[in-house]
């Protein structure tokens, strides 16, 4: 028990306290933004699998939709440009501010990001039903509310892309493809635009 009451247990993103975003900074190495996203899936691998795939930041925009590409700079270091709302992309470099093998990654943006942003995914041991990944982003969107209400709207915001995102990287890892429906003319129209 704190002297502000009793300790709350749950994952920061699920906090109804209008700080937890400050908390979850404090938690992370380095800890850039003040909106959280936090999603955590269970996929059919072994962690190592898992984590190798994902540490190599050149596979992930074959699972992460809005990520045009990732250009590695270093071991610590690499380059993402990221498709936002109405075709605009943004861009940042990231350095890994903590790293075990197998089990953690975490990084934060470095100063001047269109984006600023920090955050872990941690991979864990589930037995027989393989590995859990959770990912926790910490982001500031451009635009501040209004922003992120526009992302919202485009379906670019990053609580909902998180969730898919994860999704896809389990399809990925268990069958080596990921499902997806036929466009229709008005999505393709869309893309088109």
């Amino acid at each position: 028990m704190t002297e502000s009451g009793p300790r709350d247990d749950a994952p920061l993103s699920t906090s109804k306290r209008s700080d937890a975003g400050a908390d979850a900074a404090r938690e992370l190495t380095d800890g850039k933004g003040s909106s959280i996203v936090a999603r955590a899936v269970t996929i059919n691998r072994p962690v190592a699998e898992l984590f190798a795939y994902f540490r190599d930041f050149t596979n992930l925009p074959t699972f992460m939709e809005n990520v045009e590409r990732v250009d590695v700079l270093d071991q610590r270091r690499s380059h993402w440009v990221v498709k936002g709302p109405a075709g605009k992309s943004y861009e940042w470099t990231s350095a890994i501010t903590d790293e075990a093998q197998d089990s953690v990654i975490a990084w934060a943006s470095e100063d001047g990001a269109d984006v600023p942003n920090s955050g872990r995914v941690e991979f864990r041991d589930a037995g027989a039903r393989g590995t859990v990944v959770t990912a926790t982003i910490l982001y500031d969107p451009p635009g501040g509310v209004i922003g992120k209400l526009i992302a919202k709207m485009f379906q670019r915001e990053p609580a909902i892309q998180a969730r898919r995102d994860l999704r896809r990287f389990k399809q990925l890892m268990e069958t080596g493809e990921i499902a997806t429906a036929a466009m229709n003319r008005k999505q393709r129209e869309e893309e088109m635009a």
